[in-house]
């Protein structure tokens, strides 16, 4: 009998949602950040996190604390795919 590989450790999403505004803090006004620098930014095998921050992302969209952008538009968090990258609300 083998033993599955355990299970790679993910950050908390409560700490990848923290990285994803921190970045979003330090981007210049109106400016967009790639998720993949938010994973990038958490663990150097960042790929295992794409889906991660993804997930964080949304939660985030939801609660209106951020936009996703799908070709330069905003995009409704709830089944968001393709290549997307995010930013802090438009002041109105």
């Amino acid at each position: 009998m083998t033993q599955d590989a355990p299970a790679p450790s993910l950050p908390a999403p409560s700490r990848i949602e923290a990285e994803i505004l921190r970045q979003l803090a330090a981007a210049a006004p109106g400016r967009s950040i790639d998720p993949g620098e938010v994973a990038k930014a958490l663990d150097p095998e960042w790929q295992k996190l794409t889906s991660a921050v993804r997930r964080a992302a949304v939660r985030l969209a939801e609660a209106g604390s951020i936009d996703i952008l799908r070709k330069g538009r905003r995009v409704e968090p709830a089944g968001v795919k393709g290549v997307i990258r995010l930013r802090l609300p438009a002041s109105t």
